[in-house]
């Protein structure tokens, strides 16, 4: 029979649905039956597309004598960590307070007041490695319930008043300046790896947010050492395994330091990040990798995570079927020697096992290989690796694809439509700013309600029941507010405004600091609130940085006073941790530079109009605001008594409340922008 998770619309919870375990979501009503059965609560939070999710759910979850164990002892919760992610970092903050360490799956016993008192994360079903047999630890904690109630009590308190204790003051302090940010670059500095590219060892993550901070970091100072920081490691990664050399897009993570085997997952959010540093490293350089790696992974996420009503799925699996009925991580992707000959001959079999580092003994596991393009494969010739990257593709088009979690996630949906925006601007692909179009249309339209709250997620054209958290409302506005530069079209401004608002009205502290769920949600044993940057911005940065685009574009002295006061803990963090506040960094660089406010007006059909906004679009300025249309147009603030110069289409730059003299000439254009 199934359990109360066939109903929600969590694909990880949905694959929990038929487990003997007698699952609850996260929900007032599982705790008071836990209080109604006198019963700890044992909550598992994962998602997705987690390996080790699936193993422990495997080993566990689908056995009728752990579920037996779990159904008589305890209430059991199941949580999706990106669904829930104020849960999973109220817990996980306990979790690696507790142990000196975390990750998922994590398994947490709480009390039915939902205070933790004993942490975990994957257990196996029997004891190994050091680890106990998980029903030992059900065991365990059930006599402990029973027999050492106060000893639990007294443990769950403690945590819970450490956990309370942990609030954040930075805020108020001033912005980070030159002194700071210098010192972020040289700590950044000391932990680049040299010989591969990106910052310290393995398992190695591609560093999105940090990249982001080296170009604004050259494009303002002109700083050749950030500019080569970020073009070398941008260049490993797209040589390594880490990236999809046949389909394009990015995995996880690398387990090793040079790139070469990935943890085969595939997350909207690295795409999105990733796709829109390689647009930004073209504009930089020209570089034709960095031109093909950011259309390559546009056209990933369009083609493998778009889902039917326009918005963009959250991963892809790491494990698939691997032909012989085993789920087998990375099944999908890699390739022996024997499978090359077989799909393309003996011949070009040798020519693209060279190419692509296919070798006898594998550089991943059972004899296959992960594709690469080594540096030493010489000039190819591209027509023939053309042929040959068509061929495998479609022969790995027949293969049992991995399993793709569909949900929409507000925040990366948000990231997703900046990247595509700008990328499918700069790159001259007017089809990538439309599907970022009619993903930011399936926000408004099923995300957005009439007071313009968010809802964290949706799945099949159906919201789901979570509220928005500060990273959906500032990674939405974003991405509104690059579609807004890119279109023309002032409705996303305005929208970026409502969500902004909500920021400042909702989850802003005093002095500056801000909190990652609204003052109205639900109430948690913490308030979480975390600025540090992990796998996507922190919310309280890509806050910082949103807020501040919107000031540029209005005028608004709030919202540019919040992005200040918010950026006081990049100017207390920024030196010292640089790899774990990149994207606070980045926002810090556009505040030091301005940022500049372009405004471009003329005819939308001239072509002086068109050369002058082009132009403006390329320019590498930190968090450059454009406005572009008609002069005194409604459409934008900065386009308000901007006139023609001598009938000709003019563009105005302004930054730091100055303006320089307008021009019509996209060359000097060019020059005031830094190009």
């Amino acid at each position: 029979m199934p359990n109360r998770l066939a109903h929600e619309t969590s694909p990880y919870l949905l694959q929990h649905a038929d487990n003997p375990v007698d699952w609850w979501p996260w929900s007032a009503q599982a705790f008071e039956e836990a209080r109604r059965r006198d019963v700890p609560v044992l909550l598992s939070v994962g998602y997705s597309s987690c390996h080790w999710c699936h193993v422990m759910a495997h080993e566990s979850f689908e056995d009728d004598t752990t579920a037996a164990l779990v159904n008589e002892h305890f209430v059991a919760v199941k949580v999706d960590r990106e669904e829930r992610p104020d849960v999973d970092a109220v817990y996980m903050e306990a979790v690696q307070a507790a142990t000196g360490q975390g990750g998922w799956p994590m398994t947490v016993f709480l009390t039915p007041d939902a205070e933790p008192f004993y942490f975990g994360t994957y257990f196996p079903p029997e004891a190994r490695h050091g680890m106990p047999a998980f029903s030992d630890v059900l065991d365990g904690v059930a006599r402990a319930w029973t027999e050492r109630r106060d000893e639990v009590g007294e443990v769950a308190g403690k945590i819970v008043k450490d956990l309370s204790a942990r609030s954040l003051a930075f805020g108020g302090d001033g912005f980070p300046g030159e002194t700071e940010l210098g010192q972020a670059l040289l700590g950044l500095t000391r932990d680049y790896d040299a010989t591969h590219g990106g910052f310290g060892g393995a398992p190695k993550f591609p560093p999105s947010m940090v990249l982001e901070f080296l170009l604004r970091h050259h494009a303002r100072t002109g700083a050749e050492g950030a500019l080569q920081m970020a073009a070398d490691t941008c260049e490993a990664m797209a040589r390594g395994g880490i990236y999809d050399q046949l389909g394009g897009g990015f995995a996880r993570y690398a387990v090793d330091r040079a790139w070469v085997v990935p943890h085969f997952e595939k997350m909207l959010y690295d795409n999105a990040l990733l796709c829109r540093v390689y647009a930004h490293l073209w504009r930089v350089t020209g570089s034709e990798l960095a031109r093909r790696v950011a259309l390559e992974t546009a056209d990933f996420m369009v083609r493998e995570l778009r889902t039917a009503e326009g918005g963009f799925a959250s991963a892809l699996d790491a494990d698939s079927d691997d032909g012989t009925g085993r789920h087998v991580e990375g099944a999908y992707y890699v390739w022996t020697p024997e499978q090359l000959t077989a799909v393309l001959g003996r011949d070009d079999a040798a020519y693209a096992a060279r190419y692509f580092g296919v070798t006898e003994e594998g550089t991943f596991e059972h004899g296959s290989s992960v594709l690469q393009l080594p540096q030493d494969a010489g000039v190819a010739d591209a027509e023939r690796i053309a042929s040959i990257k068509r061929r495998l593709l479609a022969a790995r088009d027949e293969r049992e694809r991995p399993g793709r979690d569909d949900k929409i996630v507000a925040a990366w949906n948000g990231l997703a439509i900046a990247a595509l925006a700008e990328t499918g601007a700069l790159l001259d692909r007017p089809d990538l700013v439309e599907r970022a179009t009619e993903a930011a249309d399936l926000l408004v339209r099923l995300h957005l309600d009439d007071s313009a709250r968010l809802t964290r997620t949706s799945k099949d054209g159906h919201a789901g029941a979570n509220a928005g958290v500060l990273e959906d409302y500032a990674d939405v506005a974003e991405g509104f507010l690059a579609l807004a530069s890119v279109t023309g079209e002032g409705v996303w401004l305005e929208f970026s405004g409502f969500l902004l608002d909500i920021v400042l009205d909702q989850f802003t502290a005093e002095g500056g600091a801000l909190y990652d769920t609204a003052h109205d949600a639900e109430p948690l044993i913490r308030r979480p609130q975390d600025p540090t940057d992990n796998a996507t911005p922190s919310g309280w940065s890509a806050a910082a940085g949103a807020l501040l685009s919107y000031a540029a574009h209005t005028g608004s002295e709030p919202h540019r006073n919040a992005a200040e006061a918010a950026l006081g803990v990049v100017k207390a963090l920024g030196p010292r941790a640089p790899r774990f506040i990149g994207w606070g960094l980045a926002v810090a660089e556009a505040l030091l530079d301005g940022p500049r406010e372009i405004a471009v007006v003329g005819a939308p059909d001239d072509e002086g109009f068109r050369a002058l906004r082009r132009t403006a679009l390329h320019a590498g300025s930190p968090g450059a605001v454009l406005a572009a249309g008609l002069p005194d147009g409604e459409e934008f603030p900065l386009l308000r008594d901007r006139p023609l110069v001598d009938g000709m289409a003019t563009a105005y730059v302004c930054r730091h409340f100055v303006c320089d003299a307008p021009t019509t000439d996209p060359e000097l254009l060019a020059r005031k922008l830094g190009h």
